[in-house]
């Protein structure tokens, strides 16, 4: 099999040529290139945390947490180091192998530096990696969260340039790309995606990969979210997307950046046991673990694990889920999940918020 050479110079028409390629042949090739780059049965798996959540100035119309929209969430204040570090622990007893918090600003202020990045460094002796997404970074921020040990930062691209306008006002495009270039400039690894399902048109699920796939440097992971649609938001009425067409985004991001991480995001909590199955044979390779169970009372078995286990899927650095090998692994972390508390779990949320 061929070298696989990585590319920063994508046209739009070979990326919709991509999109537009019989499913069977897409997934193969996605699936080879996966299979050349990553052990194709390795999931690597973070938790969510919201340090803050909800009255954000910010009008994008997909996310609850806008204070524009009347969604029944509470708005809360920055929460205690205490409970993001028993939330912390607790995702490591549950199998996550990174721990991602957000807050819901457009950019964290001064006060906040030294609180987050305390955070950083106490989830990080923990032995797990890290990840915050807060909104907008200036160079100097970018730089106190590298410093303080931050791996990821997470800023979405959301869709393409061209449809962008129609989902936020706040902020331009160009915002976020500058976020993104101060997070590289400060040397954490960054972490952009986008949302599908908001209405765009293919040409736009084209245009955002084209961003995500032509910038200097792929990120190192790539988050693809389908549309949560939450009651009070603009877009609670949206039509639904078609499966197949979000497995098609995922191949083809997979094929354009080989060597990114790529996230089964949000909505997965909708998608049939068969779509997860195509969307990791089609190359991603990363979930938001443990989201059915923080908002479920006390389930009788982590349907995460459940799925890893019927597909012979193994978390990063852990070992294989074979049914027959390993299920005494596999019982011993589900016992664990299954017997965190179930006090804390509004504090987590969808990766569509972000």
């Amino acid at each position: 099999m061929s070298e696989i050479q990585l590319r920063h110079d994508w046209k739009r028409d070979e990326i919709e040529a991509l999109f537009a390629l019989p499913m069977n042949d897409l997934l193969f090739e996605a699936h080879s290139i996966h299979r050349q780059v990553y052990d194709p049965n390795e999931v690597q798996i973070s938790r969510l945390l919201s340090i803050k959540t909800g009255a954000c100035p910010e009008d994008c119309k997909y996310c609850p947490q806008s204070a524009r929209y009347d969604t029944g969430l509470e708005k809360e204040r920055l929460i205690e180091i205490e409970k993001v570090l028993t939330e912390a622990r607790s995702a490591k007893a549950a199998g996550a192998s990174r721990f991602c918090m957000g807050a819901a600003w457009r950019n964290p202020h001064a006060r906040d530096m030294p609180y987050l990045k305390d955070m950083v460094r106490e989830v990080k002796s923990m032995g797990m990696e890290t990840c915050m997404t807060l909104g907008m970074l200036s160079p100097d921020q970018a730089g106190e969260l590298a410093e303080a040990g931050l791996d990821y930062y997470n800023h979405n691209l959301d869709t393409s340039p061209e449809y962008y306008g129609d989902i936020i006002t706040t902020r331009t495009y160009q915002d976020r790309l500058d976020t993104l270039s101060n997070v590289r400039a400060a040397g954490m690894k960054v972490c952009s995606g986008g949302i599908v399902g908001m209405g765009e048109q293919a040409t736009d699920r084209s245009g955002l990969l084209q961003q995500l796939a032509n910038m200097e440097q792929h990120p190192d992971s790539v988050p693809i979210n389908m549309l949560v649609k939450v009651a009070g938001t603009p877009f609670e009425n949206l039509e639904d997307l078609d499966p197949l067409v979000f497995v098609r985004t995922i191949a083809v991001a997979r094929i354009l950046m080989p060597h990114s991480r790529v996230r089964l995001s949000a909505g997965r909590e909708k998608m049939s046991d068969e779509m997860q199955a195509m969307c990791f044979f089609a190359g991603a390779n990363s979930i938001f673990y443990g989201c059915k169970l923080l908002t479920t009372n006390n389930p009788e078995e982590n349907e995460d694990m459940t799925l890893f286990k019927r597909l012979g899927l193994h978390p990063e650095q852990g070992k294989y889920a074979t049914i027959e090998d390993d299920k005494a692994v596999f019982e011993k972390a589900t016992a664990k999940a299954n017997a965190i508390k179930d006090k804390q779990s509004s504090a987590f949320y969808d990766a569509a918020a972000l």
